[in-house]
């Protein structure tokens, strides 16, 4: 089993910061407010951790055959063989995205079906990929267009 952590790049890390700043804001705007109802925190809070959880539980791993995504409440496996053609470099907008950073790749498997993930090292999990089914065909942003 190899764990393949995610890039963390761009909008996340704006979100996760400002998710941590407006619950603070907003107690030491009305301090006294907070002292004497402290469940009010409670609405800011509640995307704040839900940001936390996505950033430190987001990554990837191959295990019997089957590469393993997580990404908070997101979770799922494809199995190795099924995959057809990984897409490198490019950014999928729509569809399932257990991914943090954009640039990753685009996993298309069985006949239909396409996920975006990023790791922090794309060669390592391509090759990764390759050793357990050869058939992957690998084509880079320019050549996907």
């Amino acid at each position: 089993m190899k764990i393949y952590k995610t890039k963390r790049k761009g909008f996340i890390n704006y979100l996760l910061i400002g998710s941590i700043l407006f619950p603070i804001v907003v107690f030491f705007s009305d301090k006294n407010t907070f002292f004497e109802k402290p469940f009010l925190l409670l609405p800011p809070l509640i995307p704040l951790i839900l940001f936390f959880w996505i950033y430190i539980d987001t990554f990837y791993k191959i295990e019997n055959n089957e590469l393993i995504y997580r990404s908070g409440f997101l979770r799922g496996k494809i199995k190795i063989s099924t995959i057809k053609e990984i897409i490198k470099g490019k950014t999928m907008w729509s569809g399932i995205k257990p991914a943090l950073a954009t640039n990753g790749l685009i996993i298309k498997f069985n006949t239909y079906d396409e996920i975006y993930i990023s790791p922090k090292n794309d060669n390592a999990l391509i090759s990764d990929l390759l050793k357990i089914n050869s058939e992957i065909k690998i084509k880079h942003k320019k050549q996907a267009e």
